[in-house]
């Protein structure tokens, strides 16, 4: 079992990585970062010595003062390089520079720099060093006005802001998810490469990129509908913004209950995509669920009876609980990696429709299992 660190640990494509890893539990020791190692050598050099492979993510990506990036950044190799020669080790180290390396900017300038000197200490020290250059990245939980273009649109559009466009470029596109992948790969390859040139997986226009951002924001956010999703970066755009979105005040949705001498009629979902609807009766007390997904689209809508549903972020301890009865009938969502489950809270019998945007596939079930 490889025992893995990971710098920036906390930061956007840190705990994505670091959840990710959790994921393979037989193959992967999770070796815990904090970011205060990096001001204490002794607790860094703790952490590297514990280590066979090390994800160098932490840096600095935005301050007003563009030196501040430059000099934090190349603080932090230096430090690391100093915990690796302290401690002797021969873990693979795993460098996260950009394309913006060759930008005329201290960012980029720091992130070349930084690989430039993990290389000269794989050579002195015959370490195993993989240096990637990775393209714009996007993904669920990143900050806005920070981490991307991406994360500021989804979270002025969820919270009714308007975005500007400032430069309406061309932009060579990375999902979080995939970019896990690409590094699960280098790892499982134990190979090291001083410079491996990460591909992006979409482009996009800036303004065609808040054009789908702001359809998903009518269809979905204002009105509930599933919009149609036509491939792979259409899924991983729509499940970033889901995750922008205010959950706790969002859900749950009530439906519009039309009732007559017949009976009553509600309209559970609109959808643009396919999907599987499947309905369920759960006795009093008992819980269903406990799970999360990491790709897939879920909606719960409860019927009959009384529910609670509650939804934990993977990697947090905050439990959003939401209680839906089935004389209002109600819907809640399941965003992305957020553990989730139902329980019913009434003296009768509870009905619930499920919905979910693609078919179960027992060899990839996309199901994980965590209480929430």
């Amino acid at each position: 079992m490889l025992k893995i660190g990971v710098t920036g640990q906390a930061g956007f494509i840190g705990t994505h990585f670091y959840n990710n890893l959790g994921l393979f539990p037989d193959e992967f020791e999770r070796i815990e970062f904090k970011k205060e190692y990096f001001t204490d050598q002794s607790k860094l050099n703790d952490f590297v010595g514990q280590c066979d492979v090390i994800v160098h993510l932490a840096a600095l990506n935005r301050h007003n003062e563009p030196q501040v990036i430059f000099d934090t950044n190349i603080s932090l190799v230096q430090k690391l390089v100093q915990a690796l020669e302290a401690t002797h080790s021969k873990a693979h180290v795993i460098f996260s520079s950009s394309t913006q390396e060759e930008r005329d900017n201290l960012y980029g300038k720091s992130k070349k720099i930084g690989r430039e000197l993990m290389t000269d200490w794989a050579i002195r020290s015959e370490g195993k060093f993989t240096g990637m250059i990775i393209p714009n990245v996007f993904g669920p939980f990143g900050h806005p006005n920070y981490n991307s273009v991406v994360a500021t649109f989804c979270h002025k559009l969820s919270h009714n802001e308007i975005p500007i466009i400032e430069v309406d470029g061309d932009m060579k596109l990375i999902y979080v998810g995939e970019l896990v992948n690409v590094i699960l790969a280098e790892i499982r390859n134990n190979e090291g490469k001083l410079e491996v040139m990460v591909g992006h997986t979409s482009e996009s226009k800036v303004s065609q990129l808040l054009s789908l951002l702001e359809s998903y924001k009518t269809q979905y956010h204002d009105f509930g509908i599933i919009p149609s999703i036509n491939n792979s970066f259409e899924l991983n755009l729509f499940n970033t913004f889901r995750c922008y979105m205010d959950i706790e005040n969002h859900f749950p949705v009530k439906f519009v209950k039309n009732t007559d001498t017949r009976g009553s009629f509600v309209e559970i979902i609109r959808l643009n995509i396919g999907g599987q609807i499947s309905f369920s009766t759960t006795a009093v007390g008992i819980t269903r669920g406990n799970h999360y997904h990491t790709r897939k689209i879920e909606r719960f809508a409860v019927i009959k009876g009384k529910a609670l549903i509650q939804l934990r972020k993977i990697g947090t301890d905050i439990v959003l609980n939401f209680e839906l009865d089935g004389n209002e009938p109600a819907y809640v969502d399941m965003p992305i990696w957020y553990t989730h489950n139902i329980k019913n809270i009434g003296d009768e019998e509870l009905y619930t429709n499920f919905w979910i945007n693609e078919f179960y596939d027992p060899n990839d079930p996309d199901t994980f299992f965590e209480n929430v």
